[in-house]
């Protein structure tokens, strides 16, 4: 009853601060001393609003408020360097937000910076480098510097949020004259994989973490490639995308309308009933249907990967209707993440046969020399949940590189270790349709803008009275007014009546 109780709308005004005026002129921040943060400024310089993009230029998304940017820099562990940003906006309502990596970071994320200083919420912006360049671990089929330093693997997903906050904080401080109240955190992807390592390992630091699409069980996700890979590298296990059309096209089909409303989607692929091998090939035709070769390989991809020894889950597999955005799982996401994971830092080898892998004592060696430096899987979050922190999280169901139910299966052993209901500082969202932070490639007619900072904020400065039941999904890809109700798991969107491209016409149970 209490997590149901928990999970009901709050209807509780906006808790929202004055506006605050810097104090300072932005020139002058250049001589903030941030020495107690190992921290060096580097440039300060100031833009009017509608003047700079995120790359710096003067076209696409423009900043709709003037700002000051600060550049500095930290040093840490033995002798490297995270380079960092913090955008300080005109008007601040006294909120702080970093914003996290993705991939294999090396670069500061400015369109997300970009994204929350455009948001109106008044909120001082900042984002580092995770700690290395990404201009010196270009070689990805080679040797990455970074992954034969321990100190920025460490770095890359547990500290490098950590190492500039504090530094961060203090420079709004000195700008307006007063710290943070609140602090949040936004990040995707490898930036979600942060977000669980802020709440797991630094849980004193903010107020309210997003992290969508966690890659938080990243040496496993990295095997999750491998094993795809490995499934589908042969003419015939490859996956055409009129395979991967002609098997998404058949679950939609099949499942379409559980939720009430023929609509193209599917609203829960766990609740979804269909037979793959309905369309194995038969009587030697080989159109429109799938040889023994693509059933098995597609098999494996739903399995998700599994030690030899035991048969073991290694990480959960794909859930019906994403098979169309499976294209990158066929080689080149192990190309990118998963050789240069094995080759440089588990093995260091550069002739390393990633073919050779042992889906048993392999297994053992990755979480041996790679779990502990960027996996954040600890399932008791019971400081974060202490010090009043939120976390939420999203996960697209069409996801081209995360399986969708590692965080629900991670939400679970969450649950399970913290005695039961987690609702009240632990929320997940699933999006149907939803691809890898946005939009999938295979929906364009699914609503893709999804806002969730806004009620993340709403949740903390209410503390913890105005919790999010439901969100709002709009804009599609190809365009158009559909709008979808996303709902918080496990409860999904109902069909209730009305019009059916309209949110309001479902409800979430």
């Amino acid at each position: 009853m209490l997590c149901i109780a928990l999970l009901a709308a709050a209807t509780l005004p906006f808790v929202s601060s004055h506006i605050i005026a810097p104090k300072t002129n932005c020139s002058e921040l250049i001589t903030a001393n941030l020495k107690p943060y190992n921290a060096s400024i580097l440039s300060s310089v100031y833009f009017n609003n509608n003047t700079r993009n995120a790359t710096g230029g003067t076209s696409g998304t423009l900043n709709n408020i003037a700002f000051c940017e600060l550049k500095a820099s930290i040093s840490y562990g033995t002798n490297n360097t995270l380079n960092f940003e913090t955008w300080l906006p005109d008007s601040y309502e006294d909120r702080f937000i970093a914003v996290g990596n993705g991939g294999m970071a090396g670069t500061i994320d400015r369109s997300g910076m970009m994204d929350q200083l455009n948001t109106g919420l008044h909120m001082a912006v900042a984002g580092g480098d995770a700690g290395h360049l990404a201009s010196e671990n270009q070689n990805v089929t080679g040797y990455l510097p970074y992954l034969h330093d321990t100190e920025q693997v460490a770095a890359w997903i547990h500290d490098a949020i950590s190492l500039f906050t504090p530094a961060a904080r203090a420079v709004a401080e000195r700008y307006y004259g007063a710290q943070p109240r609140k602090s949040f955190y936004y990040g995707c992807s490898t930036g979600g994989a942060q977000g669980f390592a802020l709440a797991e390992r630094h849980p004193e630091l903010f107020d309210g973490i997003y992290a969508g699409c966690p890659g938080n069980w990243y040496s496993h996700l990295a095997l999750s490639f491998l094993w795809n890979a490995q499934h589908t590298n042969t003419p015939a296990a490859n996956l055409t995308e009129e395979d991967r059309e002609l098997i998404t096209n058949a679950v939609v089909k099949t499942c379409d309308e559980d939720d009430g409303v023929a609509d193209g989607l599917i609203e829960n692929p766990l609740a979804c009933k269909f037979d793959i091998d309905s369309l194995a090939c038969k009587n030697h035709s080989s159109t429109a249907c799938l040889t023994k070769a693509k059933l098995a390989a597609v098999k494996a991809i739903y399995a998700g990967p599994k030690r030899r020894d035991t048969g073991a889950e290694v990480y959960p597999g794909f859930t019906f209707g994403s098979e169309i955005e499976w294209e990158m799982q066929q080689g080149s996401l192990s190309r990118d993440f998963s050789v240069p994971i094995l080759k440089n830092f588990v093995f260091n080898d550069q002739g390393y046969d990633n073919g050779t892998f042992n889906w048993a004592t392999d297994v053992d060696k990755v979480d041996a020399k790679a779990g502990r430096f960027i996996d954040s899987i600890n399932p008791d979050l019971s400081a974060f949940r202490r010090r009043g922190g939120k976390l939420l999280t999203s996960q697209g169901w069409a996801d081209s590189y995360n399986a969708a139910t590692w965080p629900i299966e991670h939400r679970e052993q969450v649950k399970n270790a913290m005695g039961g209901c987690v609702e009240d500082f632990y929320r997940l969202v699933m999006i149907p349709g939803g691809g890898h932070c946005g939009a999938a490639s295979g929906y364009p007619d699914v609503p893709a803008t999804n806002s969730f900072i806004a009620p993340l904020v709403k949740w903390v400065e209410s503390e913890g009275e105005v919790a999010p039941a439901q969100f709002l999904s709009s804009s599609p890809p190809q365009g158009g007014n559909r709008t979808r109700k996303l709902c918080v798991w496990p409860a999904v969107a109902q069909y209730e009546g009305g019009d059916v491209d309209d949110w309001t016409s479902y409800t979430c149970t």
